[in-house]
This record gives structure tokens, C-alpha cells and sequence, in this order.
């Protein structure tokens, strides 16, 4: 399996957590130091932060988000992947950088994710 496609595994896990309100399992992806970067909200440093950042943000989750990979890429203990996402009117459309961690056991999780809006503010 390529990269790209065990990265855009991971993605699907979070996309299917957050159609459903599952702030809980959106922060599952990411390490326990990891930080999320957002046009959206303030830096959130930490799964528990990731997971409250979440809670507010899944409360109005709609079967219409999307992430996909676009490009990816990885070398040993490290990947990367620019994932295209959006979510509708609400939310807009966007691009995710993130830096994902391979885990003991060989599983990846994410470290550091930036979101960039794509949609001018208005």
C-alpha cells in the first residue's frame, strides 16, 4: 500500500468521526502533543485540546465534509500529506498540511496540522 493511500486511510477515519459528531474519535488520529493550526479557531495544543476544538466544531457536522489527499509523501519515522477538504457553505472549502508520526507498532498518527481557507474572509 502506498503512502498516500495509508494517510488518506487515516483521513477517512477522521471524516467518518466527524460526519457523526464523534469529537472523541477525530482526535484519535492525532499524537498526544500533537497542535492544530486553524483560520478557524485559536492554536489547539494537545489531543485534549484537539478533542474540545472538536466538540465545537462537530456540534453542526454535515454528511458533506470531505478531505482528500493530494499529495503525499514520507520518509522513515515521518510523512506529510496536503489534503484538499471542505465542508459546504458553513465552513468553506480549504487545504490541510499535516505531519503525521509513525507510531511503536507501525500505525501513523498525526503531530502537526495546518488548516488553510481557501474561501476570502468576508
Amino acid at each position: 500500500m502506498s503512502i498516500r493511500d495509508e494517510l488518506q486511510g487515516i483521513w477517512n477515519i477522521y471524516i467518518a468521526a466527524y460526519r457523526t459528531g464523534d469529537a472523541v474519535g477525530c482526535a484519535a488520529i492525532f499524537t498526544s502533543d500533537a497542535e492544530l493550526h486553524s483560520p478557524y479557531a485559536p492554536p489547539a495544543r494537545g489531543r485534549a485540546a484537539i478533542e474540545a476544538l472538536h466538540g465545537i466544531w462537530t456540534q453542526h457536522a454535515t454528511p458533506d465534509k470531505t478531505l482528500v489527499i493530494t499529495q503525499a509523501g514520507g520518509s522513515g519515522d515521518l510523512a506529510w500529506s496536503l489534503a484538499a477538504y471542505s465542508e459546504g457553505a458553513a465552513t468553506g472549502n480549504g487545504t490541510s498540511l499535516s505531519v503525521f508520526q509513525r507510531q511503536v507498532g507501525g500505525g501513523w498518527l498525526i503531530r502537526m496540522c495546518s488548516l488553510n481557507s481557501s474561501d476570502p474572509a468576508e
